[in-house]
């Protein structure tokens, strides 16, 4: 946390002093306060890679993290001279486009309250929100990690919960990730299940003295660091589905071309399907029709279980987007959609020509902000396929994601804003204070400036439930 001494020089690792005669736009006070609020707030923002250097950066920059080769130990004779590895990182280019900002207007006589009490009513609220997004646009990254994968969509319960957490860990384990620091961070409804298990709360096998029960805390076990995290996404069951879908013919564990019928109309390539219990989010690559029905579908990954004839093949129907000239790669705002009668869910999957996304921000039927800004342009009436209901929890390493940031300058002297920079804890937030006279008030916005990236697909995956 953070604290001042008596000429208001920043003590690091404490919070600031709160005094109600000193002035309440000192725009240090602020910036320094908003990042110990921000950590405070954030839960997975804390725990993936943050690349940080104290340097001066733009919206649009692109900067370069290390991604570390691994080495192999290998043989020799008496005679052979050594192999020397290449030990240098890989370079992964990361673009600082998430501008992450919140305002609010403290007006007129409002200013006379105490920094401390201005700080609860105005700046509180403000950074959690931040935190909030920060941390909807790092999980929002599970769709990324698809591929490893465990559980069945509504399908976790207290008798096997277990069997799918450590079919995840096996993943991880087959996949050569660390042992250490890895995080399995839960929605509110699968730590709900968790905590109906013994081996959670219990505290002759938790070993925490009760701490767990009574707390409702899950703590380290099975190999993870579990974390609950209302930002993890619910995607609740009730959109609309193609009609009639079901297996035609059983199918077993790994199979990735399976018959299907009782569909009207084809399905597209591109769009998600979940088959039966066996409850994996798939993808479509390809299919096949007769008379414009489809009777069979290319899926990744593999069934991860058997499935029987009849089993029900659900796939969403698709929107479009709705935007004459669609949008630029690098758009970062709203995006218009149209077709569907049912809202999608902020923390939902949804794919654009082949790229997956998650949904960050709603507005009913007709828009959807999404987790990072396009990476491939998007044309209008480009389908929008969303992914399937269930219950989301994402596990990863510490080195599976980064998110960078960098300071962001100060306006430039002579436009009537005071403004500071705070730099802690990898972090870093711009506080700018204006007069606005029309609104009669004094402006306030804590903005930052980052960027994120998947580092290595290996060291993260989903707990579907």
């Amino acid at each position: 946390m953070l604290r001042f001494n008596k000429t208001n020089r920043l003590i690091r690792g404490f919070r600031p002093v709160y005094a109600n005669n000193v002035d309440v736009f000192i725009p240090e006070l602020w910036a320094n306060e908003s990042l110990a609020i921000l950590v405070e707030n954030m839960v997975a923002g804390n725990l993936v890679f943050r690349d940080f250097e104290n340097v001066l950066a733009r919206y649009g920059d692109t900067v370069h993290v290390a991604r570390p080769h691994e080495l192999q130990a290998q043989r020799k004779d008496v005679t052979d001279n050594v192999v020397i590895q290449d030990v240098s990182a890989a370079d992964v280019p990361i673009t600082l486009n998430q501008h992450i900002h919140t305002s609010f207007l403290i007006r007129d006589g409002e200013e006379s309250k105490s920094f401390k009490s201005l700080v609860d009513e105005f700046l509180r609220p403000a950074i959690i929100a931040q935190a909030r997004f920060i941390d909807q646009i790092v999980l929002g990254q599970y769709v990324q990690f698809l591929a490893n994968s465990a559980g069945a969509a509504f399908g976790i319960t207290s008798a096997n919960a277990k069997g799918f957490i450590l079919a995840l860990r096996q993943i991880f384990n087959q996949n050569r990730c660390p042992v250490a620091g890895r995080n399995l961070v839960l929605n509110s409804v699968t730590e709900t299940t968790l905590l109906n298990l013994d081996i959670f709360t219990q505290a002759q096998m938790v070993g925490d003295f009760g701490e767990a029960l009574r707390n409702a805390t899950l703590g380290r076990k099975l190999g993870w660091d579990f974390w609950m995290d209302q930002n993890m996404p619910v995607v609740p069951t009730g959109m609309t589905l193609m009609a009639g879908g079901k297996m035609g013919a059983v199918a077993a564990a790994g199979a990735t071309v399976l018959t299907v019928t009782g569909f009207t109309g084809a399905v597209a390539t591109g769009q998600w399907v979940t088959i039966g219990s066996e409850g994996g989010i798939h993808t479509i690559t390809a299919h096949t029709e007769t008379l414009g029905n489809t009777t069979s579908i290319t899926i990744s990954p593999p069934l991860q279980a058997a499935v029987a004839v009849n089993d029900a093949v659900n796939v969403p129907i698709s929107g479009a987007i709705n935007n004459t000239g669609g949008y630029p790669a690098g758009w970062t705002k709203e995006i218009t959609i149209s077709g569907f009668t049912v809202a999608p869910t902020v923390g939902q999957i949804v794919s654009l020509g082949g790229v997956n996304y998650t949904i960050v921000a709603v507005d009913g039927l007709v828009g959807v902000t999404l987790d990072r800004p396009l990476d491939a342009a998007v044309a209008n009436s480009l389908p929008v396929n969303l992914g399937p209901a269930a219950n989301y929890n994402f596990a990863f390493h510490r080195n599976a994601i980064a998110l960078v940031v960098r300071p962001l300058a100060l306006p430039r002297p002579g436009t009537g804003a005071v403004a500071a920079v705070a730099n802690w804890n990898n972090l870093s937030m711009r506080v700018v204070i204006t007069y606005q006279g029309l609104n009669q008030g004094h402006l306030v916005t804590c903005d930052m400036l980052a960027g994120i990236a998947v580092l290595d697909t290996r060291l993260g995956g989903v707990l579907v439930g």
